[in-house]
Order: structure tokens, then sequence, then C-alpha cells
């Protein structure tokens, strides 16, 4: 059985296991406000790829609209998922905050940027292009 799935898909190797986590993270802006656009996507890309690796995880696909981001991301089990939600929203929300201070100022006027809830699905039943199709067909950003 195992041998089966190496086949099908990557699997990280550890001392005694073998495992491929994949995980569908939306994030939600702060009331919805439809303030991202494809400059802010561009930078948020990057800073999160650069967390994740910090994490030992890789961002598989990333997309959304103006009020959200849907990201594909492939974890390790070494890490607590709740903490690396944390990261990912506290240090995006203050890096964009700071990077697009006057676009964001016409839709915060407090220090905010994500709503405080997320929605975070193991992804084992679909296979995982699916899941690529289905971020990709996000409307995008203006």
């Amino acid at each position: 059985m195992i041998s089966r799935l190496l086949t099908v898909q990557a699997m990280e190797k550890l001392y005694h296991s073998v495992c491929s986590l994949h995980y569908h993270l939306v994030l939600v802006t702060k009331y919805r406000r439809r303030c991202l656009n494809a400059r802010m996507h561009d930078e948020l890309r990057a800073q999160i790829s650069h967390l994740l690796a910090d994490y030992g995880c890789d961002l598989l696909e990333m997309n959304g609209e103006p009020d959200h981001v849907h990201l594909l991301i492939e974890a390790t089990p070494k890490i607590t998922l709740c903490r690396l939600v944390n990261t990912i929203k506290t240090a995006t929300s203050r890096r964009l905050r700071r990077g697009f201070a006057t676009h964001l100022s016409r839709y915060y006027w407090k220090p905010v940027f994500w709503s405080r809830s997320y929605c975070l699905v193991s992804c084992g039943g679909a296979p995982l292009s699916v899941i690529k199709q289905y971020i990709n067909g996000q409307a995008g950003f203006d």
C-alpha cells in the first residue's frame, strides 16, 4: 500500500515514517474589505513562501480575490498548524500594513488586516490537481 502511494505523490521521509500532508488555507480580510490588489498579492506570495520555508513547508499554489486568498500548502508533521497560521497572519498583516499604508488607510483606520477566523482543510480526498485548478479558478486581482 505505501509503495503504491509513493508512486502517486511524493512523500516526505522522516526517521520512522513517511507522510504527505497538504492543506488548503483560506484567509479573509477583516470585514471582508476588498482591499487586496495584484501588487499586494505578489508581495503576500513572497512573504508567505519565505515564512513557510522557515517552517519546512512549501507553498504549492496561491490565488484569491480582493477580499480573500487561497493557499495550498505542503506541510511537515513537525509543525503545529494553528501556530503556523497565526504566524502567517501576524507577519503578513504587519508587513502589508507597513508596505501599503496609504492604500490600506482607505479601508482600515485601526492596525488590522486579516479577520480572526480562517478555514484550514486537509487535502486527502481530492487529487491535488483538482484543488490547484479550483485555486487557479479564483477571479484574481484587478
